[in-house]
């Protein structure tokens, strides 16, 4: 951004929207960084403010718990209406079942101009990308990202969603699988997949990716209903599509569609 574009966006306010990706680190994109020093006021989860606390320190934080993804989002937007520099910070990629969504509602709400504030995306890695370099190499045909939660979709919508992803052979990653009071829907899921695909087709769980209680399990579809009480909101889940298999304790799906490989 040129010198005095910067100038005119301090003196308009700015908002960040900023992919923190999956919790190390090192994962953490330098555009983020840069985005985070820059901001006057971070406003996030207070799960991800921990994440962070090393680069906010000097900085007015804002954090809400789960759940207030508007009220953060209209925090962030009243103090960059005010002239400040403001990062709103997600898991993974904002845009990517992150804050990005909630931030562009209220946005449409103000009728937002497109110029003031000034709005900059800095992506991040996001969790489905997480999970596959921890599994292997899952995501090497077309695949889809799914969300479980039908706080905000109607399940109906998701049911749709799964079956067209099951017909279609996709590689499916799903997000925000389970949680305590939404308990069956992945289950469910299990059972519209199965339709089309064989009760031993690969399935990825990953919990807390790259963070200091990770866990990943290898498991089936046949399988999943047994590992379903492991599975949270902290958990993506990658199932495979039938050229999906498992390669001594990895994930694979092979580049094209060839004979599927058994390694039993």
């Amino acid at each position: 951004m040129p010198v005095e574009d910067q100038a005119q966006a301090r003196k308009n306010g700015t908002l960040y929207l900023v992919g923190l990706g999956p919790g190390a680190p090192s994962l953490l994109a330098p555009g983020a960084v840069a985005a985070l020093q820059e901001s006057e006021v971070v406003v996030g989860f207070r799960g991800y403010m921990e994440q962070i606390a090393s680069l906010t320190a000097d900085k007015e934080v804002v954090s809400m718990e789960l759940g207030q993804e508007l009220e953060r989002a209209s925090r962030a937007v009243d103090l960059a209406y005010d002239g400040a520099s403001v990062a709103v910070v997600s898991s993974g990629d904002a845009g990517v079942y992150g804050m990005a969504g909630p931030v562009f509602r209220v946005l449409t709400d103000r009728n937002w101009d497109g110029e003031s504030p000034a709005v900059v995306t800095i992506p991040g890695v996001s969790a489905l990308q997480s999970a596959s370099s921890l599994l292997g190499s899952p995501l090497m045909q077309d695949f889809c990202a799914i969300s479980l939660s039908n706080l905000l979709t109607p399940w109906e919508t998701i049911q749709r969603r799964l079956e067209a992803a099951s017909l279609g052979d996709f590689v499916v990653a799903l997000y925000n699988p389970r949680s305590r009071r939404r308990d069956w829907q992945l289950l469910e899921a299990r059972r519209i997949l199965l339709e089309h695909r064989e009760p031993d087709t690969p399935v990825g769980l990953v919990r807390e990716a790259y963070r200091d209680d990770q866990r990943i399990v290898l498991t089936d579809l046949g399988s999943l209903e047994e590992k379903a009480a492991e599975v949270d909101m902290f958990t993506t889940v990658i199932i495979g599509n039938s050229t999906s298999y498992v390669l001594n304790g990895k994930m694979v799906t092979p580049r094209g569609y060839e004979e599927k490989v058994r390694t039993e």
